[in-house]
């Protein structure tokens, strides 16, 4: 808390510099709606896509989906920066054209209590702002370094979850290495998996630059869309079943709670791409609770439990099923760490079905992140 304010200090940054930006953006507009100011200081941070940090007005209506598509973060005449060691906030003032430009002045914006780290992809829910937070002796929302890093990564996060006797499919990673070097080889392992495969960015997320391939004369193809987001491609054998999605939530004691099922109903030969997601949001069905036999509802928040403590997750996770009724199996398709809040977004509705309101929500998430310690945890 700052001696301007009895309320604790919520630095809300969002943005970014993955291909996520936009989905960011929306994000923040949604928690800048539903933040209790009467509870909470609320500073909100943007930054750019490339990767400066700037003070943003705080008007959700900026910041989300428009007919017109989604919004950014632009730059300023002012960075924000977190000064090493002591969680205080300075902002500076540049002068000059881009590239010759000079710091004139700087201003101590005061001290950050808890940082509310709203971005999805690479340079954001990766491990990396985790780490500038920890170096800056500040508490923040989510999971930590290794966590993150974990969990943004497709073929480490089923590595783990395997390790912890968790099912998670047939899957290949890809590295550029391989395939410039031996192409055949790569496409032998694919062959394996049997067609159709999806081929993913290693570590992206909101469905971009995936693409699902039904024969080898389109894998080149795919690779490319991949590779454009990522150098290292994970390609996966399609399993069969729904798209089932669990939300996990931690408390303060580090009680573990997991919400009603979320569903996700794909029409026939189609799957959930950034599109469904974010524009033609009507194409694709959502419902929550699912419609889901009692002992397999069980068994998946069961295991989703098990998924969020194998990868060492804190504060909140989406887990990601696929689940075939006809034989019982699950599997994991993907853990989130930091899970999309846009008004569409799963993780919401399933813990609002549980009877936890988005505003509740939101307070709870910081109510957690407050209260735990700053460095090993």
């Amino acid at each position: 808390m700052t001696a301007a304010s009895p309320r604790p200090r919520v630095l809300l940054v969002f943005g970014g510099r993955s291909g996520e930006h936009e989905i960011s953006c929306a994000t923040a507009a949604a928690f800048l709606r539903a933040i209790d100011r009467e509870k909470w200081d609320v500073l909100p941070t943007g930054i750019t896509r490339d990767g400066q940090w700037v003070r943003v007005e705080d008007d959700p209506s900026l910041f989300e989906f428009t007919d017109n598509g989604g919004q950014q973060v632009l730059a300023g005449e002012t960075r924000v920066m977190l000064a090493p060691g002591g969680a205080s906030l300075l902002e500076v003032t540049y002068e000059g054209e881009a590239g010759a430009s000079r710091a004139v002045s700087v201003e101590d914006l005061g001290s950050v209590d808890v940082v509310l780290p709203l971005i999805h992809g690479p340079y954001g829910e990766d491990g990396t702002i985790q780490g500038l937070m920890e170096m800056s002796d500040v508490r923040y929302v989510g999971c930590g370094v290794l966590s993150s890093a974990i969990c943004m990564d497709k073929h480490l996060t089923k590595t783990v979850l395997k390790a912890a006797g968790i099912e998670v499919g047939r899957w290949e990673l890809v590295t550029t290495r391989e395939w410039n070097n031996d192409r055949d080889g790569v496409e032998s392992r694919i062959a394996h998996l049997g067609y159709p495969v999806f081929v993913k960015p290693c570590r992206a997320g909101s469905s971009l630059g995936i693409t699902r391939v039904d024969g080898p004369d389109a894998l080149a193809a795919a690779m490319d869309e991949a590779q454009a987001h990522d150098p290292r491609v994970i390609v996966e054998a399609s399993t069969v079943g729904r798209e089932i999605e669990c939300g996990v939530l931690e408390s303060a004691d580090g009680t573990i709670s997991t919400a009603p099922l979320g569903e996700i109903v794909v029409p026939e030969g189609g799957f959930y791409d950034y599109d469904s997601k974010y524009v033609d949001t009507e194409a694709i069905g959502l419902e929550c609770p699912a419609s889901i036999d009692p002992l397999a509802e069980a068994e998946i928040r069961r295991t989703a439990a098990r998924a969020f403590e194998a990868l060492a997750c804190e504060g909140l996770a989406r887990v990601d099923f696929f689940y075939d009724p006809n034989t019982g199996a699950i599997s994991i398709n993907e853990v989130n760490t930091m899970p999309g809040f846009t008004p569409y977004s799963m993780y919401p509705q399933v813990w609002a079905a549980a009877g936890l309101s988005y505003p509740a929500l939101v307070d709870h998430l910081l109510e957690v992140a407050l209260a735990r310690r700053v460095g090993l945890r």
